[in-house]
């Protein structure tokens, strides 16, 4: 993580109880499964999986690039910031200072996040949330710029940055 923090003391909340959701019927197991705001947001948080008597908590949420806390933790992204349009997913994300210098960083691993999990049928548009940063309108562009985020991911400290804020955290208890 980074060492001179640009928010020392981030207020941190409680993670919202998640909506049981109702497995899918498949009919044709070749058809294209519709997507919605929870699923999307579920793919940004975390997951927990039954095996048997085992739980494990797998920990997919994407983690702040300064603090050990979710995105979610931090009211950085939020089920209600999650619009989803047939084939068109749209993120709003509102860092937690309006000078944060992570805002890129964490955009940038919020749509590599998206990228991994959804069909790439899905355009995935990502931007700051109206007034909760002083340069939006830039990172807005570089976020949703292809060129700008291929040539991001191609910068290896970058990419590390983002592999270490996307890499899941396991528990498992009986």
């Amino acid at each position: 993580m980074v060492v001179g923090l640009i928010n020392a003391n981030p207020v941190v909340y409680e993670k919202k109880e998640r909506r049981v959701r109702d497995p899918p019927v498949v009919v044709d197991e070749y058809a294209e499964e519709a997507i919605d705001q929870q699923e999307i947001f579920d793919i940004l948080c975390c997951y927990l999986f039954d095996s048997g008597n085992l739980f494990t908590l797998n920990r997919k949420d994407i983690k702040d690039p300064e603090h050990p806390y979710s995105l979610e933790e931090l009211k950085v992204v939020s089920e209600d910031s999650i619009g989803v349009d047939h084939e068109r997913v749209r993120v709003l994300f509102a860092p937690t200072v309006e000078h944060c210098s992570m805002a890129t960083i964490i955009g940038l691993c919020i749509r590599v996040k998206l990228m991994r999990s959804l069909p790439s049928r899905f355009k995935v548009d990502i931007f700051v949330a109206p007034g909760t940063h002083e340069t939006e309108a830039s990172i807005n562009k570089q976020l949703n710029d292809k060129e700008r985020v291929a040539a991001a991911l191609e910068n290896p400290n970058l990419v590390e940055i983002v592999e270490e804020c996307l890499s899941p955290t396991f528990q498992t208890w009986t």
